[in-house]
């Protein structure tokens, strides 16, 4: 993993020999982030995971400007990307089906999504949520949609582990009020 952040901070000084070798390793990593991605979705999901990785590496690879900090903030800015992806697909797949928005369910570890509703709803309460509170709905991308452990996540904001659990609990707390209109 330290490979990761060298090769991207060589990427980011001007060496394209180092996304030459950076592509491969992350290529493998971005599915495993999208195969846990796709999980969550419901069967017969129209986006495949192959489809999403490629989509999410064509857009990661036009951040020519990002400044790559290491491997931590790789993935945080993946996930995100993944996220977009997913909901723009979920938004359009409603659009054309007319399908309503259903419940989201919030379990102690993890938030829980399923079809592609549930995406949209959750991406909608992340949308209010980062109004009131933008470094909570961070907290919630690296972890939930990038996979982060705590200390990852609190590596890449520059904040405490501690400081971390407190805003993923106050954060899933929130989203499990929006979205289902009940106290936690």
């Amino acid at each position: 993993m330290d490979d990761i952040s060298s090769l991207l901070i060589a990427w980011r000084g001007g060496d394209q020999s180092a996304l030459q070798r950076l592509t491969p390793i992350v290529y493998e990593e971005l599915h495993k982030l999208a195969r846990r991605y796709m999980r969550r979705e419901r069967t017969g999901h129209s986006l495949q995971t192959t489809a999403l990785v490629n989509e999410a590496y064509m857009r990661l690879v036009d951040y020519e400007r990002m400044e790559w900090q290491n491997r931590a903030h790789f993935f945080a800015v993946s996930s995100q990307v993944m996220r977009r992806i997913l909901v723009e697909h979920a938004r359009r797949h409603n659009l054309k089906r007319g399908r309503g928005v259903h419940h989201v369910a919030l379990e102690e570890t993890a938030i829980v999504c399923g079809p592609d509703q549930d995406l949209v709803a959750l991406d909608d309460a992340l949308i209010e949520l980062a109004r009131l509170d933008p470094r909570k709905v961070e907290v919630v991308e690296l972890r939930f949609f990038g996979g982060l452990s705590v200390e990852e996540t609190a590596e890449v904001l520059k904040i405490s582990p501690i400081t971390v659990k407190r805003d993923w609990r106050a954060a899933r707390s929130w989203l499990y009020r929006e979205l289902t209109g009940e106290s936690a």
